[in-house]
């Protein structure tokens, strides 16, 4: 007989459910265990140190399971895109983009890098598209019970990345009965729907709990013709147009020549605009990818004894998408003796810009799967120490299939004999198309192996109560890789851009944190962490906080310390990877051509331009940017002040002040400051140049990651929580939170930055949260915020040019209303409606993008309708 053995994927998703059965009989011996100690002190997120009084020690920032259902949200990103303290948006999944399938948090603007992600207190696992940073799609949200949110620095206690701050997702653990959840939403707009469904199980006892359950959630694609702007057709110049070859200087272009001869341009989405015969990408392509995760989890507790407790947690995720870019463009250049020449004898060659529509919408199919398997001991030694200590594995992979994508010399070959037509792209024969057409292809892996121990002592008595320490150990093993196929890597596949990166390492940390309460009303907490790793070196992180009770109802608060960021593996190991960029350089404008008045002006000789360039003026040159192994960390330093007041039995009022300065920063050098550096005659940073021909025009440019620059900031953030009524008129809880940014410079080489209050980097956010509940019905209205931007006039340092018109983003408000009614045989029934004023972003482009996808979304009013049944 023979035994075949279940594919590995099916294997690991089996893992949650083995721990929930071997669980299982603890879970039921749990009736008849003597009575279990519990402890009147709990760990929150900010500090190791078990507290029995926590009120105002950190500020910490709890969006518990009440307000998670009441968002109407299906995911743990959407959830965090509302937070205030993401002060600039968050990145979300998008069609055409290397990250295509991944949802980030940034809080306070400064990079979704250094904002730490943790899965109950451990780091959660990277994505490996990006080589850092936690992938939320592949957090499932039913299995959340509440988010911390540590507004402050804390590398002193959890390492690399928490510069902006931490993100704690605590998972579901007492969990005892059964749920089974539903939903579904619907957007304005077409395309876009959300679903949602979820099954809970578990039991609890005295010495035992177990939970485990499996969730699914989506949302669907959404085209660029469906949603705000996509009514404008595109006009890409890459449809079928020409440029002779200078006659001046071979290999470079010339004069332009308007649409292909011969070419009628009435193909599908071909338009003629003027002369040329331009693409409406917008008929094809796709704004925002679609996003489906399917989840199991299963996370459970043994206690063994009095003292000793096993706890053993898994869960496995596979969140898929699929996105749609148009056609891929494309520069062919043609001899003279061509038979796609389009003007024959005048000895010159030229340059296509055209766009393959024959071969088909490039069309990108993301699969992400993660297993995370934590294994664990707790141990009350005695009524002064505790420890934690265990095992745990997350192993994130990752595939990608791109479609219809072209290989840059056989599509130039198959042009040039005139095998490929271009006057008539779309009767070429097939086996003429699929012979330059090829599949992409992309895996990735980030597995991160991890131990961990972690004791808290009660040290003596002091005035203000007892001393107390934490201490730990962690050691993890990082193994990353992203490899693309060989077309890919060899830089010959038109339509797509990045290579293969690989790389490990080994990180070493230990760390301690004492409380010393000298007074009753007065406390200070001093901490240190020291991370070694195996490529770069080492970082120490101390920090020190301040709490004072000077009233029982008034807390004073802050904190001063130092942090830093690693370089990520892929910054340092990515391979070289070409792309051809459009920059602005005096020298090569005159070279290819224009004018000195088109190209700035150069009144002093000096090859840099007097003033702005011409609009219409730019310089297309190859480009290229790899990894730098030589990189460093980067460091910061963080002080903050803040009050936590209770005026009034039924308010709450907290308010920080934060500040945070970052040094060394890194980041991949763009081309144009690399081109203003060499025209300034200032070193360039070490991995990059600017190499130029004997005319003085630029022949390549390369780039690399390099610690160079700075970043500023400050603002304040406020907390204020209301609760009123009673019985009679029902109850009232009322949130409000507003992150004030008072401060955001950024200098890059010589250049200052003050960033705040324009496009994209809003001074204000808010949200307003209102829940009313009345016997077995309630009523959500939550209010979001986010203020108005602006981009002013002759701005060249961001990009802008004298003359450009002044463009004003208002401010944007939306409001989300939700109906629940909890019935007799336990189920709740939630309709609800988000942004129930249909209210749209401005279409302003920002990142290629019609509008800010990281600040706002465009589905319009999503009305949703949610069952959830409790047994």
């Amino acid at each position: 007989m023979k035994h075949r053995c279940p594919a590995p994927a099916v294997r690991l998703a089996a893992l949650p459910l083995g721990i929930a059965a071997a669980l299982v009989p603890f879970a039921s011996l749990a009736q008849s265990q003597p009575d279990v100690h519990s402890l009147d002190r709990i760990e929150v997120t900010g500090s190791r140190i078990k507290r029995a009084d926590i009120e105002g020690a950190v500020p910490v920032t709890v969006i518990d399971r009440a307000a998670i259902d009441a968002s109407g949200h299906v995911s743990v990103a959407d959830v965090l895109r509302d937070t205030t303290f993401a002060s600039f948006g968050n990145f979300s999944p998008r069609s055409g983009s290397s990250a295509q399938a991944v949802a980030d948090v940034d809080l306070r603007g400064i990079g979704s890098d250094r904002t730490l992600v943790l899965v109950d207190g451990r780091r959660a696992p990277y994505a490996p598209s990006l080589g850092s940073n936690a992938d939320l799609n592949t957090i499932p949200l039913a299995a959340v019970e509440r988010i911390e949110v540590l507004s402050d620095g804390a590398s002193a206690l959890y390492g690399s990345d928490a510069i902006g701050g931490v993100v704690n997702i605590i998972l579901r653990k007492d969990f005892d009965g059964a749920e089974l959840r539903i939903g579904k939403g619907s957007p304005r707009v077409a395309g876009g729907d959300t679903e949602e469904g979820a099954v809970l199980f578990g039991t609890s006892g005295e010495r035992a709990n177990l939970m485990f359950g499996a969730s699914y959630n989506s949302r669907g694609i959404v085209f660029t013709r469906d949603q705000l702007g996509g009514d404008t057709r595109g006009g890409s110049p890459y449809g079928n147009n020409f440029y002779l070859e200078s006659a001046t200087s071979p290999g470079e272009e010339g004069d332009a020549g308007g649409a292909l001869p011969g070419y009628a341009c009435n193909d599908p989405n071909f338009w003629m605009n003027g002369s040329n015969c331009v693409y409406d990408y917008n008929a094809v392509a796709a704004n925002e990818a679609s996003i489906k995760n399917n989840s199991l989890f299963a996370r459970g507790t043994v206690q063994l004894d009095d003292a000793v407790s096993l706890y053993a947690a898994a869960s496995y995720s596979h969140a898929s998408s699929f996105g749609r870019y148009a056609p891929t463009p494309g520069v062919l250049y043609v001899a003279e003796n061509s038979p796609n020449d389009p003007v024959p004898g005048d000895g010159l060659g030229a340059f296509i810009y055209h766009r393959y529509a024959a071969a088909g919408n490039r069309d990108n199919f993301i699969d992400n799967t993660v297993l995370d398997i934590n294994l664990g001991m707790n141990w009350q030694v005695d009524d002064r120490l505790s420890i934690d200590a265990g095992v745990r594995r997350s192993d994130a992979r990752l595939k990608d299939q791109g479609r219809g994508y072209i290989v840059t010399p056989l599509a130039e070959a198959a042009a040039a004999d005139g095998r490929y037509d271009l006057r008539d792209p779309f009767g070429n024969p097939e086996e003429v198309i699929k012979g330059f057409t090829t599949t992409t292809s992309r895996e990735g892996k980030f597995v991160i192996d991890e131990l961990y121990a972690n004791a808290s002592l009660d040290l003596f008595d002091m005035a203000g109560g007892r001393s107390a320490v934490a201490f730990g150990v962690e050691a993890r093993r990082e193994d990353y890789a992203d490899v693309y196929d060989s077309l890919s890597e060899a830089g010959v596949v038109a339509g797509s851009a990045g290579n293969s990166a690989a790389g490990d390492r080994r990180v070493q940390a230990a760390y301690a944190e004492w409380l010393l309460p000298v007074m009753q009303d007065f406390d200070f907490t001093l901490a240190a962490r020291y991370d070694r790793y195996s490529d770069y070196g080492g970082d120490l992180s101390p920090k020190v906080s301040l709490r004072w009770q000077p009233l029982p109802n008034l807390t004073l608060r802050g904190s001063a310390g130092k942090g830093f960021r690693a370089p990520n593996l892929n910054s340092i190991h990515a391979k070289r990877s070409f792309s051809a960029e459009d920059v602005q350089d005096y020298r090569s404008c005159v070279a290819v051509g224009y004018s000195a008045a088109d190209c700035g002006g150069d009144a002093n000789n000096d090859g840099i331009a007097d003033g702005p360039v011409s609009r219409d003026v730019s310089y297309q040159v190859d480009t290229w940017s790899s990894g730098n192994p030589a990189l460093g960390s980067e460091h910061s330093r963080q002080y903050s002040l803040g009050l936590a007041w209770d005026p009034l039995d039924w308010l709450n009022l907290t308010l920080d002040y934060y500040h945070i300065r970052i040094d060394d920063r890194i980041r991949l050098i763009e081309y144009q400051e690399l081109v203003d550096f060499d025209n300034r005659g200032l070193p360039l940073p070490a991995g990059t140049s600017v190499q130029r021909r004997s005319n003085g025009s630029i022949r390549e440019i390369n780039t690399a990651y390099a610690n160079e620059g700075d970043l500023d900031t400050r603002g304040l953030d406020l907390n204020l929580r209301g609760r009123f009524g009673g019985d009679g008129w029902g109850r009232l809880e009322s949130w409000l939170q507003v992150a004030h940014v008072l401060e955001f410079t950024v200098t890059d080489g010589s250049t200052v930055k003050d960033r705040l209050g324009w496009a994209a980097a809003p001074e204000l956010r808010g949200t307003l949260r209102n829940t009313w509940s009345r016997g077995d019905w309630s009523v959500n209205w939550n209010v979001n915020y986010i203020g108005d931007q602006r981009n002013p006039d002759a701005a060249p340092a961001f990009g802008f040019l004298a003359g450009d018109p002044g463009t004003r983003v208002a401010s944007y408000v939306t409001h989300d209303l939700g109906l629940t009614y909890t019935t007799p045989w336990r189920a709740g029934i939630t309709l609800g409606a988000n942004n129930v004023t249909d209210r749209y972003p401005q279409l302003i482009e920002t990142d290629g993008r019609p509008w800010n996808f990281n600040l706002y979304d465009a589905y319009g009013r999503i009305v949703y309708l949610r069952y959830t049944q409790k047994f």
